[in-house]
């Protein structure tokens, strides 16, 4: 028989909040977490927008052992990870004496590999990187060290996905508690915002060229958008069987009803309108429920026009006018490989609180949007149902659906 499967706890470090009621917050007020940064500009990047995060202190919280392991994304996933334990009600001793799996996702690791790399230049000998250098170079770096700091002893996966890789881990994590398989797991995204991790990128000509007004700079949807802003953080969300959550006594925030997946098979950087379809069918499909069910789309629209045009044109066909769209990542930037995590954990908060946060930056949507019943201001509205989207090159596609909890 298959399980239910609930979110218990989550915990978020983003450019607009460094934790679940500051975020909210600024996801209500459409509050922007978008800046200038000048260190980029020195580096000889052509736009020098990004979201930023500062780095946490995490001396008193762990060893120097623990620590010279962990790079930027670890550092954040971790604090994330604190946060989530503590609105489920676990604490360490509760991993150590259950088992308890991790899925979380994660796609470079840019600055560990670079500062290693620099080492061995300039000193000629290998020993002098350091012995915490391999872990923190390795892309499943975040699995491994939370793995071990917090003794978990079930399913232990980093979910390499591009930017859809949060939303796959939550996705994945909700399929092995549905099978059974798994009563807990630690699921989320992380993503480092170092400029050796986005210089690429930026050599692409993708960012954003707004620099004068960095809060208006992303701009989803909007027929004047220049291009996407770089983010990133890390975001934990708590999943569990419904029958652990009840026996436990644990608060439950939403369920999770439907995953759906999808390969474009196409261009490994430009995104179709079939794939995103196929993904969100698929996850009414799994959810039993007819599209006209869903009230709200967190749209994964980064900021691009291609981009932003086909994914309209998936949601359009599938969905039609009626439910309410906007981007989060209007506010955000691009969160990349915490993407698929931290916007679920955006949407939750607006089902929780009732509200419907805005699309931010959004003068004139451009024709494609125009068909999308898009929010350009925030909404006070009850959500019983809503779907978050996230894409990534090579054309992988998740879409996750959520369920307002009631108490049965």
């Amino acid at each position: 028989m298959e399980k239910r499967v609930v979110i218990t706890g989550m915990g978020i470090y983003s450019c607009i909040g460094a934790d679940l009621q500051e975020v909210k917050d600024s996801l209500y007020c459409g509050k922007s977490g978008i800046v200038l940064d000048t260190e980029r500009q020195e580096f000889g990047f052509k736009s020098a927008l990004t979201g930023m995060v500062p780095p946490p202190d995490l001396k008193k919280l762990l060893s120097r052992r623990q620590r010279i392991s962990m790079g930027e994304e670890s550092e954040y996933a971790y604090i994330a990870t604190l946060e989530a334990m503590e609105q489920s009600g676990i604490d360490a001793s509760y991993f150590e004496n259950h088992e308890v799996g991790i899925l979380y996702g994660n796609d470079s690791v840019s600055k560990a590999v670079i500062e290693a790399t620099d080492i061995v230049r300039e000193k000629k000998d290998t020993q002098l990187i350091g012995s915490g250098a391999i872990f923190k170079s390795m892309n499943s770096t975040v699995t491994m060290d939370l793995s071990t700091i917090f003794k978990l002893t079930g399913i232990n996966m980093t979910i390499s996905a591009a930017c859809a890789s949060g939303s796959h881990a939550v996705g994945l994590g909700y399929m092995y508690i549905k099978q059974g398989l798994q009563d807990m797991i630690v699921c989320g995204g992380a993503q480092e915002i170092n400029k050796y991790a986005m210089a690429s990128f930026d050599g692409l000509g993708v960012f954003s060229t707004l620099q004068s007004e960095p809060t208006k700079a992303s701009r989803p949807f909007d027929k004047d958008r220049t291009g996407l802003v770089p983010s990133g953080g890390g975001a934990t969300l708590i999943l569990e069987s419904y029958d652990s959550a009840i026996s436990r006594g644990a608060t439950i925030l939403a369920e999770v009803v439907g995953y759906g997946f999808s390969s474009n098979g196409g261009h490994i950087s430009t995104p179709n309108v079939e794939g995103p379809a196929q993904a969100m069918e698929r996850a009414l499909k799994q959810a039993n429920l007819k599209a006209e069910a869903i009230d709200y789309i967190n749209a994964h629209a980064t900021s691009t026009p291609i981009g932003d045009a086909n994914e309209a044109k998936a949601i359009y066909q599938v969905f039609g006018s009626k439910p309410f769209v906007s981007s989060t990542k209007s506010m955000t930037g691009h969160e990349c490989w915490m993407a698929g995590a931290s916007e679920i954990i955006y949407t939750i908060l607006m089902m929780k609180n009732n509200f419907i946060a805005p699309n931010i930056n959004l003068d004139q949507p451009d024709e494609d949007a125009q068909t999308l019943n898009l929010v350009s201001t925030t909404i006070d509205k009850e959500i019983e149902l809503s779907l978050s989207n996230s894409f990534g090159f090579g054309g992988t596609n998740s879409a996750i659906i959520l369920k307002k909890y009631k108490n049965d």
